[in-house]
């Protein structure tokens, strides 16, 4: 029964990518980048990672080829997966196209535009920022801009893909944290070009079994090494009742010139939930405990020139202490800050914490994470300790879903006839490869099922079909 589940997950998936491919001709970007190498090496301050390089050339691959790419790039936190996205976007470029770098925040899509702008400021690259709170005369000029294509690299929010944002010759897209979006955000953006080639990233790292169960139409790359500087960051599980020897480790931090970041799962007190609130605490930090520093704090009902303004003194080294909620957990880099104190760490998952662990550890200093968290039972006591044990983002991501499953994982409840609630996919991954092999070869030579020894499979197929079409709507 189960590998007849998992057959049928993997025809739906082997059907999606293989109608991928026949739909349209992708674009063949096949201008010599010889000379772009050069240039594009000359520019970065670092080394490239051996990971980099092979992931690079997988996607160069595809690009060279007339097929429409459709490439899921994972990395853990703080692996370069920009850097890499860049390069494919500086080929697009070379061959005559515009690239589009969607973000899920207005604060990642300002970051990556000034890293980004900076970085290729010596090869004279047109970089331009859209989001939706530019006012109305400079959203004109950027939207002439792109739709002339003066704009050679366009990186935005959702405002990427309404409906007054034509482009000139859109060839490459990259959208960040690929899981912030939906199915039909993913393919509006790819609507604004003529069947461009796609990179999705995540630095959510995903378990091999559940990679190719929900991924399987999209091939995937990884950058499993981080680069050679890089200190781990020393994570530790510290009681509710710990707060005063924490608050002595904040100060000596800040003394020694550090910034900290202080997590709140809630912005407001509440009354039905026995949770930390940001802004009750920020009060009590600001006023009271560290009131010989400077204490900021954003979220995301504060407006977004509020935001980016702390963000900006936070960055400038003007705040001591952020107080935040979950907002600043994708993409964020400010080096100086060491400390990550991440209060009822017991009701985040743990791949969420281990994306606000990747806020710290970004500079030369040594980097703490401290859970606090208060009423461990066994189960959440267990999950806290794999992250005191392990910076490696796919161990954990192994160990979350053994312990909460993958419906949990992903935040959904599987129904319906492929119904995966009482399967483990590390112990059942050799069913899963199993069905994958067995699906994708069977629609690589009959993609119409017409065989008369596929015909059953398709009747087959075709009864379950419909209650299987929320897993499309995953992939």
């Amino acid at each position: 029964m189960l590998l007849k589940s998992f057959f049928y997950l993997e025809l739906i998936l082997a059907l999606k990518k293989k109608t991928t491919e026949n739909e349209k001709k992708g674009i063949t970007f096949d201008r010599d980048i010889t000379n772009l190498k050069n240039e594009f090496s000359k520019i970065l301050p670092f080394e490239l990672t051996s990971a980099q390089l092979k992931v690079m050339e997988e996607i160069y691959k595809d690009m060279r080829s007339d097929k429409c790419m459709n490439r899921l790039l994972q990395g853990d936190v703080g692996s370069g997966k920009t850097i890499v996205a860049v390069f494919s976007i500086l080929v697009a470029r070379e061959n005559g196209y515009q690239s589009a770098f969607m973000c899920p925040t207005e604060i990642l899509a300002e970051q990556h535009y000034r890293n980004i702008s900076a970085l290729l400021k010596p090869l004279n690259v047109n970089v331009t920022l859209l989001v939706g709170a530019q006012k109305k005369k400079l959203r004109e000029e950027i939207l002439n801009d792109i739709s002339s294509g003066k704009s050679e690299i366009i990186i935005g929010t959702h405002a990427l893909i309404q409906e007054k944002v034509e482009f000139k010759n859109l060839g490459f897209v990259v959208i960040d944290e690929q899981h912030k979006f939906g199915v039909m955000q993913r393919a509006k953006l790819k609507e604004k070009g003529l069947n461009p080639d796609v990179l999705v990233m995540t630095a959510t790292p995903i378990p091999r079994t559940l990679s190719m169960t929900y991924y399987g139409d999209l091939d995937v790359s990884v950058i499993d090494e981080l680069p050679a500087n890089r200190i781990p960051v020393i994570t530790a599980l510290r009681k509710d009742t710990d707060k005063q020897k924490i608050y002595t480790f904040i100060r000596s931090q800040i003394q020694m010139g550090r910034q900290v970041y202080i997590i709140y799962p809630i912005i407001d007190e509440s009354e039905k939930l026995d949770l930390k609130s940001a802004e009750e605490n920020y009060l009590l930090l600001k006023n009271n405990i560290f009131r010989d520093y400077n204490v900021g704090m954003v979220h995301g009902r504060i407006l977004w020139y509020e935001k980016d303004e702390v963000m900006e003194d936070f960055k400038n080294g003007k705040l001591n202490i952020l107080v935040s909620t979950t907002v600043i957990e994708v993409g964020i880099d400010i080096p100086n800050a060491t400390v990550m104190i991440i209060e009822e760490s017991q009701r985040f998952g743990l791949s969420q914490l281990h994306q606000l662990r990747g806020r710290v550890g970004r500079g030369a200093d040594q980097s703490y994470c401290i859970l606090v968290a208060k009423n461990l039972d066994e189960v959440s006591s267990k999950r806290l300790n794999i992250l005191c044990e392990t910076n490696d983002g796919f161990k954990i991501a192994e160990a979350d879903m053994e312990i909460r499953g993958p419906g949990e994982f992903f935040g959904i409840r599987q129904s319906g006839a492929l119904n995966f609630s009482c399967t483990d996919l590390n112990k059942d991954k050799d069913i899963l490869e199993t069905a994958r092999s067995a699906a994708f070869r069977i629609i690589e030579e009959d993609l119409q099922l017409r065989k008369p020894e596929h015909r059953i499979i398709k009747n087959a197929f075709l009864k379950n079909f419909r209650n299987s079409l929320y897993l499309m709507e995953i992939a």
